[in-house]
């Protein structure tokens, strides 16, 4: 009989059951154990998302149309780097509050609907941190957004005013520091106004109107901005200067949607430029916090079952003078109070945005302890699909100016957010220094 070969497998030791051995009989075709083993696939755990307690939001697959939170994942995507989220297994922790969350997007669902042609979205942001803490849309982004990725972004309207408005309360004008009242603006050539390279950007052949006027007929700083007027902020911003107005709103942490630099014409403060609600509120979040900018960010930490990968810490600076941001929210408080909106009854100020032509429509506003902005715009082309003769939200419009959902979104979503939370009070502005006028005061 032939000898037996004792061949022993080291597979762990739960292959040595009571001291039992495999035997192979030699010469014989059949190949050996070791290569008859199964061998289990790899199996890589999902990516996930979590909220600032460490709940889990969703898994992060990357498909953010499919989501639950589309626009958190959008937010997400872009944040962090496509290397690192291939790896898989990884927690994602951002500073999504749920409460917070669930505020964002049942203000937006009270008005817009899904099946809606316009889309609503809607950012959170905490100031003094940059904190994003919540994340809302109607709908996702599919095919044929103006923007590729699902991203947001929609021309801001007179949400832009705010920057030419901290451009001359920075520059030494008052409160009632004005013009007598224009029904039109046109410049008197096309040197009026110089972009930030020094270019001639007026354009005397085009002729700017208001909306409505129902203030008298000298405009203030104060009555100017509390009725978004179009022509009070040409006036404005050809006396503190085109390039100074674009400067703040860079300061303040305000971008392109696309990352494209902004369009440097006379019409800047009417908010000519695309940009995504995270944007937006993060400049007026600046405002917020006296002056303090922080980059809006939603990832705090990613992870793996090794421990912390990464973390992204606050990334702060001094934009601006406390007391002209304090000065700017003084205009913005009574320009919420005396809106259509009457305020969050506790400290608030905000700011209604409507885009040339009712392109779209926007509402931005903070209290000290959060900043939100509110975008509505059709994703296939706003300047091609207007907001005018429009069903939204099972309401027929004639128009939609920044006050018709926008507003009632951020007021809605504010109040919930807030709910329970106490009311802290804005800094008071220094009335010694910006109250009254100065050299442009009414006849």
């Amino acid at each position: 009989m032939n000898p037996l070969r004792v061949v022993v497998a080291a597979v762990g030791a739960g292959a040595l059951l009571a001291g039992g051995f495999l035997l192979l009989r030699g010469g014989g075709d059949t190949a050996p154990p070791r290569d008859r083993l199964a061998v289990a696939p790899v199996v890589v755990r999902p990516n996930v998302l979590v909220d600032a307690q460490g709940a889990v939001l969703e898994e992060f697959t990357g498909d953010c149309a499919a989501g639950r939170y589309p626009y958190v994942c959008i937010q997400a995507k872009a944040e962090l780097d496509e290397d690192l989220l291939r790896r898989g297994g990884l927690t994602i922790v951002t500073a999504i509050d749920q409460r917070v969350q669930r505020a964002a997007q049942q203000g937006i669902d009270r008005y817009v609907r899904r099946e809606d042609a316009p889309v609503a979205a809607q950012a959170m942001i905490a100031p003094g941190t940059g904190e994003i803490r919540a994340l809302a849309a109607s709908r996702a982004l599919g095919p044929g957004n103006n923007l590729p990725g699902g991203r947001f972004g929609f021309q801001q309207g007179t949400t832009a005013m705010v920057y030419t408005l901290t451009a001359a309360l920075e520059s030494g004008m008052r409160y009632d520091d004005g013009f007598p009242y224009a029904g039109a603006y046109r410049p008197a050539n096309y040197q009026t106004f110089k972009n930030c390279a020094g270019q001639a950007a007026g354009e005397p052949s085009f002729t700017i109107v208001n909306r409505n006027r129902d203030h008298g007929a000298f405009t203030t700083l104060r009555s100017g901005t509390r009725t978004a007027e179009n022509t009070f902020y040409m006036k404005l911003t050809e006396k503190v200067g085109l390039c100074e107005s674009v400067r703040v709103a860079k300061r303040l942490g305000l971008k392109r949607a696309d990352g494209l630099p902004f369009q440097e014409f006379e019409t800047f403060p009417l908010g000519i430029n695309e940009v995504d609600p995270v944007s937006l509120a993060g400049s007026y979040a600046t405002l917020a916090a006296r002056g303090r900018r922080c980059e809006p960010r939603l990832v705090t930490e990613v992870r793996s079952d090794a421990g912390v990968l990464r973390s992204f810490p606050a990334r702060c600076e001094e934009a601006l003078e406390p007391a002209v941001a304090d000065a700017v929210t003084g205009v913005l408080v009574e320009a919420l109070a005396k809106g259509p909106l009457k305020g969050l009854g506790r400290d608030a100020a905000g700011m209604e945005g409507t885009a040339d032509s009712f392109s779209t429509a926007w509402y931005a506003g903070y209290t000290p302890d959060l900043a939100s902005a509110v975008a509505l715009g059709d994703p296939r082309g706003a300047v091609r699909h207007k907001l005018s003769d429009i069903t939204i939200g099972g309401r027929r419009y004639r128009h939609v100016e920044g006050t018709s959902i926008p507003g009632p979104i951020w007021k809605s979503s504010m109040t919930e957010a807030l709910a329970g939370s106490p009311g802290t009070a804005f800094a008071k502005p220094d009335l010694a220094r910006f109250g009254g006028c100065r050299d442009h005061c009414a006849p």
